[in-house]
């Protein structure tokens, strides 16, 4: 038998389920939602890893911060948080992530927000309010390449609106007292953003019994589906502005969009958006209005 301990494995991370409105008692505490990379820092004997949401080692990608882990004053630890790519003033830029792992993974930044193991105890049990101050006192000043989440004790609704207020994504709120439990938990919720922008409309698809959805398009690029959710007045002059304009789908679209119910229009009809803020394609997106620029 070997007399080395065994590795530290790989902890599925704790998920926050997504809510309309964060909640509002003082027994939560509401962290900024940071648009990156789920990531877990693992140290043990054997050195640093970093593993995504998945599980996957990517150590190699992200080896500056795999640095900056073997020198925290511990032995054995288990980090939970978000890789990010910073801009100067901090904020993430998802779209620079890819890059900056390829080319410059040194302009990279790990933001811890929970710890699961340290020198050998199993912390998952305790209180989250507990773990933030165990992970404070590993990484402070916590102003390098791994950082600290700061949190807020109560007030939800005063710090969503200054998280709308900023342009960020969102926020996630996490009960005091809970302990880490691997998995989607409604001790964890995640309250997201909306944004309003503008889309080229590629047709519309209406159904019996359902709710009509406006297939949508940016930079020439399928962009997902909104709910149309307009005034009686706009949704009229909508349908007529469909028979109208009919045409054929654009090229490069996926599949599973090309069905018969669709009616697709000619190019030219923009539409304003109301839809999830960071998401790669439209979420929880609904057709507010619309016009005509060939008109």
């Amino acid at each position: 038998m070997s007399s080395y301990p065994e590795r530290l494995k790989f902890i599925k991370p704790q998920e926050p389920i997504l809510v309309e409105q964060p909640p509002l008692s003082d027994d939560w505490f509401h962290e900024i939602k940071y648009d990156g990379f789920r990531t877990e820092l693992l140290l043990d004997w054997t050195g640093g890893r970093a593993c995504t949401k998945a599980g996957h080692d990517w150590s190699k990608r992200y080896w500056p911060i795999v640095a900056a882990l073997e020198k925290l004053p511990a032995k054995s630890l288990i980090l939970d948080g978000e890789m990010i790519a910073p801009e100067a003033d901090g904020r993430p830029n998802f779209h620079e992530m890819h890059s900056r792992m390829a080319w410059n993974a040194e302009q990279l930044a790990f933001v811890a927000f929970d710890i699961l193991h340290k020198d050998g105890k199993d912390l998952r049990s305790l209180p989250a309010i507990e773990r933030k101050a165990i992970l404070w006192d590993l990484v402070k000043p916590a102003d390098g390449i791994i950082q600290y989440s700061e949190h807020v004790e109560g007030g939800g609704a005063e710090f969503f609106a200054g998280v709308d207020r900023l342009g960020l994504e969102g926020m996630v709120s996490k009960r005091r007292n809970s302990p880490y439990r691997s998995g989607p938990s409604d001790s964890w919720v995640k309250t997201k953003c909306f944004e309003i922008g503008d889309f080229d409309l590629l047709g519309v698809e209406r159904g019996a019994g359902r709710a009509s959805v406006a297939l949508m398009a940016r930079n020439g690029r399928y962009a997902g589906k909104a709910v149309i959710s307009a005034t009686n007045a706009i949704k009229a002059r909508l349908w007529a502005k469909v028979q109208q304009a009919k045409g054929e789908p654009p090229e490069g679209l996926p599949k599973a969009v090309l069905n018969p119910g669709v009616e697709w229009v000619k190019p030219g009809i923009k539409a304003r958006v109301k839809h999830l803020r960071g998401e790669a394609k439209l979420r929880h997106a609904s057709l507010q209005d619309f016009v005509d620029e060939g008109a």
